[in-house]
């Protein structure tokens, strides 16, 4: 018998209705939504989740806080050929990397590297710490090819304490993508 379950990808309307019909014939309702979040990946997450945490606690299991590695910054120096986006089922990732908004983004990515520096840690712990800052976020799925990867993500848990508001607005301000949530606006 399941106690808990959760939701992946579903739109916040569909939870809500989920919910509702749990409630209506006293069943589980689920309580966590598992969707995709990282440094250019924002909208859903900040905009339309947090009112479900707010109402009913739905909160959210996190995937792919670093953008299948492309967060990690091994590939601000074009593709290495031990990396995922060598491979051949991965040529949309390596689309991706290659692009104009891929270019950006490594150069938003060297950016976020001095902050890293600046709390001593790594690109990828910022990142993940960044992910979990954000209090409507339980968890976050990792992914790591090794154990030293694993390591190194685990790291992002003693980096949390240094996510003050100054650091989050410094993140917020290189990405310059931060989403407009309805209550941004009542300010």
């Amino acid at each position: 018998m399941a106690m808990y379950w959760g939701t992946s990808r579903w739109s916040a309307m569909e939870i809500m209705e989920a919910y509702s019909v749990a409630r209506q014939f006293n069943l589980i309702p689920p309580v966590c939504e598992q969707a995709e979040y990282h440094f250019f990946q924002r909208e859903k997450v900040e905009t339309q989740l947090p009112e479900l945490y707010h109402k009913i606690g739905v909160g959210v299991v996190s995937w792919s806080p670093l953008a299948c590695g492309i967060i990690t910054g091994k590939y601000d120096n074009g593709i290495p050929e031990t990396s995922r986006a060598s491979m051949k089922p991965y040529q949309w990732l390596r689309e991706k990397i290659m692009s104009e908004d891929g270019k950006k983004q490594q150069a938003k990515l060297k950016e976020l590297a001095h902050i890293a520096e600046k709390l001593g840690c790594t690109l990828p712990q910022l990142a993940i710490a960044w992910c979990l800052r954000n209090e409507g976020v339980s968890s976050v799925l990792l992914g790591s090819s090794n154990p030293t990867q694993l390591t190194e993500n685990l790291g992002a848990i003693q980096v949390i304490p240094k996510m003050t508001a100054g650091i989050a607005s410094e993140v917020d301000h290189l990405l310059g993508n931060r989403p407009h949530s309805k209550k941004d606006y009542h300010h």
